[in-house]
């Protein structure tokens, strides 16, 4: 591929969140790897949409983040495709209830996996790409990692071990990767559908009264990349709503 400039991979880039990121970066002269476990049609149809914009700037790789051998396939072929790579930037997650006496291996797996064992071995692989690159490492955590969700307990263990991952890393990594972590909010509604009163106590919660928008999340991505004398760090970008005093929602 011939196009030029800094290149970012973005797990679960395919949609939502991580496809306003892939965007957003791709408008600032990145060549983006746009990562995805099954959105196969989101994945090129973003991919393809970038491409219009720019040749040859945008691909898409497959992986199961759960999976060794696949997360050891993706760093190799992400460096492959144009030989460097400044950015990672942790994205994909799994995200979903596991009420206390339901929970099963088969959701410490997916849970664990995608939100933090994925991470883990990606930024060990990718380090030494990332070093010669001076590059970053973005981490998508959760505001909730400070204000606990009923009923997601292995959600938030997992993402409280990326937060922690994240400081770890950074000092680890240290000097020649910067490594940080964003931890949204309300950014979306979820894709399980919602009763009104579920939505009304939501946006009660949230000091700014409103949802997010993904292109928050872009802007804030956009800063980290940029500030050069920041690691780990993790920049809630929730509204004020980590800093709501009644009952989770």
């Amino acid at each position: 591929m011939t196009d030029s400039g800094p290149v970012a991979l973005i797990t679960g880039a395919a949609k939502r969140i991580g496809a306003a990121m892939a965007t957003r970066l791709h408008s600032e002269g990145f060549r983006v790897i746009i990562h995805y476990g099954h959105s196969k049609d989101d994945a090129h149809t973003l991919a393809q949409k970038l491409n219009d914009i720019r040749p040859e700037s945008a691909t898409c790789l497959q992986a199961n983040l759960c999976d060794s051998e696949d997360v050891k396939a993706l760093s190799e072929n992400a460096v492959n495709v144009w030989g460097q790579l400044d950015v990672l930037v942790n994205n994909a997650s799994s995200f979903y209830p596991t009420p206390i006496g339901s929970i099963s291996e088969e959701d410490w797996l997916s849970l664990v996996g995608s939100n933090v064992k994925g991470p883990l071995f990606l930024c060990q692989a990718l380090a030494p790409a990332l070093r010669k690159a001076k590059g970053c490492i973005v981490n998508m955590v959760d505001m909730h990692i400070d204000r606990p969700l009923p009923k997601h307990s292995v959600y938030l263990l997992a993402k409280s071990g990326l937060a922690s991952l994240t400081q770890s890393l950074a000092i680890d990594l240290a000097p020649d990767i910067r490594v940080n972590g964003i931890g949204p909010g309300a950014i979306l509604w979820p894709e399980r559908e919602m009763e009104d009163d579920e939505k009304d106590k939501l946006l009660s919660s949230i000091p700014l009264g409103e949802l997010g928008k993904p292109e928050d999340i872009a802007k804030t991505l956009s800063f980290l990349i940029s500030a050069s004398y920041v690691t780990g760090q993790i920049i809630f970008v929730d509204g004020g709503r980590s800093l709501y005093t009644g009952a989770s929602a």
